[in-house]
């Protein structure tokens, strides 16, 4: 299966949100949204998709995967990275998380929560280092979380 990484552009906004919700409910069963689904297309096509730079990795005509990002105080954030359930697994994540690494200003951080145990192996295994705990007080969700940050001397990506 081939897949290309490109730009989101504004008519991907249902199928972001699709990958989103997709994947979270198979990936994060134990998080409750504290956003209904068509609060949370609204949010992605009105306030993600304008405020952040998004990657979408395309299979066919189909977005499977997406990773958002966004720059603040100097800082450049990994807001997202979700794949449809169907194409984990298959290098598209790593795929997207390279391509964000290869133009991104250090340092580069990132939350996930604590329990996401897949996804915390995920980001370790790409050279990112935990830094701090929070108890979830910082998150809508109020579920503890994890921050990470790339490995300074990390100039490979692998």
């Amino acid at each position: 299966m081939k897949v290309e990484l490109r730009a989101a552009r504004a008519a991907d906004a249902a199928a972001i949100a699709d990958v989103l919700l997709t994947s979270r409910r198979i990936f994060l069963p134990y998080l409750a949204s504290p956003r209904s689904d068509d609060e949370i297309r609204d949010w992605m096509r009105d306030t993600v998709l304008r405020t952040e730079t998004l990657t979408v990795a395309v299979a066919g005509d189909a977005v499977v995967g997406f990773l958002a990002v966004r720059e603040r105080d100097g800082i450049t954030w990994l807001t997202h990275l979700y794949l449809r359930p169907s194409h984990v697994g298959r290098g598209i994540g790593s795929r997207l998380l390279a391509h964000a690494i290869a133009v991104a200003r250090r340092p580069v951080r990132l939350y996930t929560f604590q329990q996401n145990e897949g996804a915390r192996r995920f980001y370790e295994r790409h050279g990112f280092v935990p830094i701090a705990f929070g108890d979830g007080s910082g998150n809508e969700e109020g579920r503890p979380d994890v921050l990470y940050e790339l490995a300074s001397d990390r100039e490979q990506f692998g």
